[in-house]
């Protein structure tokens, strides 16, 4: 099971999947969603919800979407929050990365097998920021981009019949 960051939502109605002209992206979250193969957390849901606009209004509508810590992920949450805390991250890389739905990502992930989705990159050498691809590695989590995500399931976003407006 995949597990999407926030920014996956977030850049592809922004830049790529914009709800208006790739609605497939969109029914492909529903359809991958219904099929087990996707899903994301409640703290990822909290965060979309606070944009008030079309992103939030789509996430309002998809609770099964966002799963919420289970008993299964508290010993995850303490190992990862025990791994930032005990390395050589800022004081405030470790706060940030603790409050955000980042540090409840990964530690899902490695509860429950799943891979994360996220547009980060790795760098192992950052001190002022904890990214989700560090610590998926320290926890041997698997991660991936979201468009080897699309592509090693399969979608396909095909034009329709619409021609485009002169």
């Amino acid at each position: 099971m995949y597990l999407l960051d926030a920014n996956i939502f977030i850049t592809a109605k922004n830049l790529h999947y914009g709800f208006d002209f790739v609605p497939a992206f969109w029914e492909w979250i529903d359809h991958g969603h219904t099929a087990g193969i996707l899903c994301s957390t409640d703290k990822v849901r909290q965060e979309l919800a606070a944009g008030a606009d079309e992103l939030s209004t789509w996430v309002g509508k998809r609770s099964a979407f966002f799963l919420s810590p289970d008993a299964k992920t508290l010993p995850s949450l303490q190992a990862v929050s025990q791994w930032a805390t005990s390395r050589d991250f800022t004081a405030a890389a470790v706060a940030e990365f603790l409050s955000v739905a980042d540090f409840e990502l990964v530690a899902y992930a490695h509860a429950h097998g799943h891979t994360v989705v996220t547009h980060e990159r790795p760098n192992p050498l950052s001190k002022r920021r904890i990214l989700i691809p560090d610590a998926c590695e320290a926890f041997g989590v698997p991660w991936t981009s979201p468009y080897e995500m699309l592509r090693s399931s399969g979608a396909q976003f095909v034009l329709g019949s619409h021609s485009p407006a002169a």
